[in-house]
């Protein structure tokens, strides 16, 4: 009965111990997202909780661990959609497609947005940030996309060549437009018809310059 109540207990610790955790990212990512990463202090995320900043560091040692625990609750969901989206036995356009609507459904949200601008204006002088957001968002979403695309030129839909540089080819057509245009300001949103058209100009262009050459082997 003891043990029970033990690991009873132990349970709970632990459930409270994840409640504080992700009521400390809840503030963490507002005050990130507002303030900034100079703007974000410690002692205000302490004091915004009701608790010590010895409670805090409890969880998060420092700043940047805070940051980087940030980025990887916010990026967690959306790995796991590429995850579904990449079937390798999957229709290839299609998935394409799909790859690049849940990209651009993902990067155009104002949160994204913000976080972007967040780590262009301040990477300069905290070069930590500009890391930790690279490898945590552009570099997973690039490295799945390389690994789905090795697979796709194995299978011989399309020319072997780097799938790396294929990936960022990818990205960069869906990305080079109205991305560019929102997180510069030029404008506020895009239509949901015009992100279409656009995704499906994107798969075009990466297919037909990914395609076989004529006799070109397949395997």
């Amino acid at each position: 009965m003891g043990q029970i109540d033990e690991r009873g207990n132990g349970s709970r610790r632990e459930a409270r111990r994840q409640d504080r955790r992700d009521a400390i990212l809840a503030v963490a990512a507002q005050s990130f997202l507002t303030n900034g990463y100079a703007g974000t202090t410690m002692s205000a995320i302490a004091a915004t909780l009701g608790g010590s900043k010895g409670t805090l560091w409890s969880y998060f040692p420092c700043k940047e661990a805070l940051f980087a625990a940030f980025l990887e609750r916010a990026t967690a969901a959306y790995r796991g959609r590429l995850s579904e989206i990449f079937d390798p036995c999957g229709d290839l356009r299609a998935t394409l497609t799909r790859f690049c609507a849940s990209l651009m459904e993902r990067v155009m949200t104002p949160e994204t947005i913000a976080l972007h601008r967040l780590v262009v204006a301040e990477s300069g002088r905290f070069p930590e940030i500009g890391r930790i957001y690279y490898e945590r968002g552009p570099r997973i979403t690039q490295t799945m996309l390389t690994g789905y695309l090795e697979g796709v030129m194995a299978r011989g839909l399309v020319r072997r060549d780097d799938a790396g540089a294929a990936a960022r080819a990818l990205i960069g057509l869906c990305m080079a437009s109205y991305y560019q245009q929102v997180l510069t300001g030029w404008v506020d949103a895009v239509p949901p018809e015009q992100i279409e058209r656009e995704i499906d100009r994107a798969v075009v262009l990466f297919l037909r310059a990914y395609a076989l050459d004529q006799g070109e082997d397949r395997r």
